[in-house]
């Protein structure tokens, strides 16, 4: 969520960073209802002020034998106390109002990123290794990988569309590669393993930006939990409400978890096959880092998950998002594009995002599309 004092120091920063965004200048209207909430909150401390000067002055008067003055002082401060609790409560009205249009708004994105509506503004940064060129016509996975044990109509009749059921060699392979991923990042790029809790509180997901702009593509529990859309969402939270000491820093932890998602208005997009799943398993990567040094970090991380790729001997392509295809809460996004022989299209390998709380073109030049996971 976006910090009020930055708004109120520099508001047209603040516009020009929405309007990057295609989002309208909000700065007059948040700064509006700052104004309300902070005179409200003067108005409580002067009452509370009041409310105590006057008890002190009850003894005085009391002692002095004033007794009407003392009456008088009573009747004050029985008033006071009859009317601070709905002021009490339009404070809180008005901070959550104030934190509902922040809660709402997107990061602001860097410097660096790109102006664009949508996918056609992304840069393509760099790319590695060479498309392989068959002499037959590559399959998708989701024609030739049943016959390994990909297996849809057995998850489909005990959990409907969007699930699959692995068995053999495929139930291995997505074994072996989440072990391969976590084993890389660990001995090699530095994190710290980490077994999170797959599901999380309001608060939790809140502090993620799961909540509320995402609420519709996650699963709720039956007593209110959330279950993880990413283990981010658990990683995160490790060290939410705790002041760190810059010696700890940075603090860097990674997860091979489910991950589950409603897929909440992808409807016809990618319902074939092992792509858009509810439940699936990613490799997480998240970083604690001091602010200056989050851009170094970003690019830390980018190379960690391109080595996963070098590693599989995958091509893929470095795309730096533009200001309009970012995530909600992303500052600063790398996709790491990789080729896919059946489709003949570039498909993202994962989002590497910067948060603040943030050649040639290919033989078949086909638009790349998105499938988040790791």
């Amino acid at each position: 969520m976006h910090d009020i004092r930055l708004i109120r120091d520099n508001p047209q920063v603040f516009d020009a960073g929405l309007a990057r965004r295609g989002l309208e200048p909000l700065s007059t209207e948040i700064l509006a209802a700052d104004a309300a909430l902070r005179a409200l909150q003067t108005e409580i401390q002067g009452s509370l002020a009041r409310r105590n000067e006057a008890s002190k002055l009850i003894g005085q008067a009391m002692a002095a034998g004033d007794k009407d003055k003392a009456e008088a002082l009573k009747a004050e401060v029985a008033d006071l106390k009859a009317t601070l609790p709905a002021k009490e409560e339009a404070e809180r009205e008005q901070l959550n109002a104030l934190q509902d249009i922040l809660a709402a708004l997107p990061n602001l994105p860097a410097a660096d990123v790109p102006d664009g509506e949508d996918e056609e503004g992304n840069v393509e940064i760099s790319r590695w290794g060479t498309p392989r060129i068959f002499d037959f016509k590559p399959q998708e996975h989701a024609d030739f990988a049943p016959a390994l044990g990909l297996d849809f109509e057995t998850a489909a009749k005990m959990s409907g569309a969007r699930f699959a059921f692995l068995k053999g060699q495929m139930a291995r392979l997505e074994r072996a590669i989440g072990q391969f991923m976590i084993d890389r990042q660990t001995n090699k790029a530095g994190y710290t393993e980490c077994a999170t809790p797959l599901m999380v509180r309001d608060d939790a997901a809140f502090g993620t930006t799961q909540l509320p702009k995402f609420r519709e593509d996650l699963f709720q529990t039956t007593d209110g939990r959330w279950l993880i859309s990413t283990s981010e969402m658990s990683l995160t939270n490790a060290v939410r409400e705790e002041i760190l000491p810059e010696a700890d820093l940075p603090i860097r932890m990674t997860a091979l978890t489910p991950c589950f998602r409603s897929e909440a208005g992808s409807a016809g997009r990618d319902t074939r096959g092992y792509i858009r799943q509810h439940q699936f398993w990613k490799v997480e990567l998240v970083s604690i880092v001091r602010p200056e040094d989050s851009d170094a970090e970003l690019e830390r991380k980018t190379r960690a998950a391109e080595e996963i790729l070098e590693a599989l001997e995958l091509p893929y392509r470095k795309m730096l998002l533009c200001s309009g295809d970012m995530g909600f809460a992303a500052r600063k996004t790398y996709d790491l594009e990789v080729w896919l022989p059946g489709r003949q299209l570039s498909r993202d390998f994962e989002l590497l995002e910067l948060r603040r709380l943030s050649g040639a073109p290919h033989e078949h030049p086909l638009p790349p599309r998105r499938c988040e996971g790791q």
